[in-house]
């Protein structure tokens, strides 16, 4: 074991954000296949308020560290693992463990940082990027000329989208809170307030024959209301149940409701299709294939930031033992961008 010191942010069980814990230990050595990170930072996703609450689909039992992704210079690279990665900067997908200040990941799971993004720059966009290039790229398949619409596009990964969307050739109609509006025009997305408006009567008028995409994260009756929306050919990528968020009950059947729509709407003899995007959908079965496309899109992410396509959006850093704080703010709604926790 090191002399350095360990410290990672717990999360013990379903807590109010002060409930975090910070714990401090020696800093392990990384085993064959592994590399031992120095976080530069992580961040506050909403997967992490939902765990906190115990309902985030897969999560795993209590006590854990939280934190989905992170970016970090590499200390100690070990047995198997190309020695000149050490000290290069990393971004990494880990779904848990991110919330310390020294993270050990499979070398396989890393994806290089570019000459250019500070890490906080680079940290808004792991989760966030990813998951947006793979919706609208991979899934959606959106072409230039279409229109789609953007629930939440003033959020993490909506404002990532949005940006994609219109760097891809596409119009974008975007859902978000008033404070959000002027900045969605900014980058010539159009914005409709989805606390006050009719937003399928709205959409409807924008569009009239319909939309060529739909990217929902809201679920429930959200998911309904946008695959009526579709035009023929057109595609629903659902991948959230976040006005789910306060409901009891299990934690799994709101997913379960948007995979068993998703299928039968697929049956039905139409030009639509819908779909349920899980950034970890393939893991199991194709490791490598995941991985290779987890770098390959994530570097794409990368490059549209340091052209100047994507403008990652960071609404505080704040110190890791301060995580607390940053939670809170991230659930107050108040803040715009990703939160980051800097060790």
């Amino acid at each position: 074991m090191s002399r350095e010191q360990l410290v990672q942010v717990v999360l013990p069980g379903i807590v109010e954000p002060e409930g975090l814990e910070i714990r401090e230990a020696s800093v392990p050595e990384p085993g064959p296949g592994q590399v031992l990170i120095a976080t530069e930072a992580t961040g506050v996703s909403f997967a992490e308020q939902q765990m906190r609450r115990g309902r985030y689909y897969d999560q795993p039992p209590f006590p854990f560290v939280p934190g989905y992704d992170l970016v970090g210079r590499v200390l100690r690279t070990g047995p198997g693992v190309d020695r000149g990665l050490a000290g290069r900067r990393l971004a990494a997908l880990v779904k848990v463990g991110g919330w310390a200040s020294h993270v050990l990941v499979d070398a396989g799971d890393t994806v290089e940082v570019p000459d250019g993004l500070s890490p906080a720059e680079a940290e808004a966009v792991v989760v966030n990027g990813v998951t947006a290039w793979q919706m609208l790229h991979r899934k959606a398949r959106v072409r230039s000329g279409q229109t789609v619409l953007v629930h939440g596009a003033g959020g993490g990964v909506g404002s990532v989208l949005s940006q994609l969307a219109i760097a891809a050739g596409a119009r974008v109609i975007g859902t978000a809170s008033p404070r959000h509006h002027d900045g969605l025009r900014a980058i010539g997305a159009v914005p409709l307030d989805y606390r006050t408006e009719d937003i399928p009567g709205q959409v409807r008028r924008l569009a009239p024959g319909g939309v060529g995409a739909v990217f929902d994260h809201l679920g429930g009756r959200s998911v309904v209301d946008s695959w009526r929306l579709l035009a023929p050919g057109g595609a629903l990528v659902a991948y959230g149940s976040a006005s789910t968020r306060d409901d009891t009950g299990s934690k799994q059947w709101p997913v379960l409701k948007i995979l068993a729509r998703t299928w039968m709407w697929n049956a039905l003899p139409n030009r639509r299709r819908a779909t349920f995007y899980n950034i970890w959908a393939g893991r199991a079965l194709a490791k490598d294939r995941f991985r290779a496309r987890l770098r390959a899109d994530l570097t794409e992410v990368f490059d549209a930031v340091r052209r100047g396509g994507v403008t990652p959006d960071i609404g505080a850093q704040l110190p890791l033992t301060r995580a607390a704080e940053a939670l809170r703010l991230a659930e107050s709604g108040t803040a715009s961008g990703k939160i980051i926790l800097v060790p």
